[in-house]
């Protein structure tokens, strides 16, 4: 029996083995706050590539030093960075899966505590920290105010992107996500809550989408035509007045003509105290909406934990792509598991374990 969940997917020139990918998600894990992946990184991701998922994307990555969440966040914007993500790419390939990496800039959001520290917001520069950046001068609620980029600022953003690309490649990476979502940087350029901007990068959608056509633009130069690149959205910032699903679904058009992929679909992260309600699958219907109205195929995201949950998004053409969180955290080994449950036979079942699937 086959499902639509286990069929291999084609992006240029990738075949991903199924639709069952794993979500980037934030470990703020680096050491010595340098960038640099640890030997956590290559359990934690290779457990997901040994499980069965069909690609595995390396958590939000710095395309600069101040692009970073917190200090404890990976880089790729120097040579030893890609280095150490080399053996980490090896292995997740040697398991069959696709490897990706989310490229991102924090902006106002950067330099801030990991969430299990004691003490939240801002990290100062006595204590490993920085000046935020961001397209106007308005603080995230509980952070510092951010420095407002100029003009040649933003140029230096998109050549971070494509430099930090280029890095990807080097190190092995089948796939990269461009980060535009969750109140960072480029989500701030395109909501109005964030963007008080009066020049080319401001004011009307055309000028807030320019900073991420820009870097979608530099991205895709650097890879070439037969290299992956998807985009992650904030559909909404489910407040009045802030980013709406119909400006996503015009940004998401804009984006595939300029060379993106798939357009990864959350919500949120710009407002603070913003009401969404959250629920199982709850941000499957902006995907399904961004497929329809973009003409860009999607990935669903956000409380997806159930093999034939993920299997009916997928089957019923509201997504190509579901992306796995905290179902994967709690089973790295949840796409074998879904394969079990649906009935669907796979080949890249690890044989060290098959002590564990024998009923006799």
């Amino acid at each position: 029996m086959t499902h639509a969940l286990f069929e291999p997917i084609t992006i240029r020139d990738l075949t991903v083995r199924n639709r069952i990918w794993v979500s980037p998600m934030c470990q703020y894990s680096v050491e010595q706050q340098d960038g640099v992946p640890t030997p956590w990184h290559l359990v934690h991701l290779g457990g997901f590539a040994k499980g069965g998922a069909g690609a595995v994307v390396v958590e939000a990555t710095g395309v600069v030093p101040e692009g970073r969440i917190s200090p404890q966040d990976l880089g790729l914007w120097n040579d030893e960075q890609r280095d150490a993500f080399r053996p980490i790419v090896d292995f997740i390939h040697s398991q069959g899966a696709a490897a990706g990496v989310q490229l991102a800039h924090a902006g106002r959001k950067a330099s801030t505590y990991r969430s299990w520290s004691p003490t939240q917001g801002t990290v100062p520069a006595s204590d490993g920290g920085w000046t935020a950046v961001a397209p106007s001068a308005v603080a995230f609620p509980g952070y510092d105010v951010p420095r407002e980029l100029g003009v040649e600022d933003i140029r230096l953003v998109a050549l971070g992107f494509a430099a930090a690309a280029r890095r990807a490649i080097e190190a092995g990476f089948d796939l990269i996500e461009i980060h535009a979502a969750h109140g960072y940087l480029l989500h701030e350029f395109l909501s109005p809550l964030s963007n008080h901007r009066t020049d080319d990068f401001g004011g009307s959608l055309e000028n807030r989408a320019r900073a991420l056509l820009d870097v979608v633009d530099a991205v895709r130069a650097e890879v070439g035509d037969g290299f992956p690149v998807v985009v992650r959205f904030s559909a909404t910032d489910w407040t009045d007045g802030g980013l709406t699903l119909d400006e996503v679904v015009q940004v998401a058009r804009w984006a595939a003509e300029h060379g993106a992929d798939l357009a990864d679909v959350s919500t949120g992260g710009n407002v603070a105290s913003a009401p969404i309600p959250v629920g199982p699958g709850y941000q499957v219907p902006f995907a399904a909406a961004v497929k329809q109205g973009a003409g860009i195929g999607t990935i669903a995201v956000g409380m997806i934990s159930d093999a034939f949950q993920a299997e009916q998004i997928v089957a019923t053409g509201q997504a190509d792509v579901v992306m796995v969180g905290r179902e994967f955290l709690r089973d790295p080994s949840f796409a074998l598991r879904a394969a079990r449950e649906l009935g669907v036979q796979v080949d890249y079942e690890p044989q060290q374990y098959h002590r564990a699937t024998v009923t006799k």
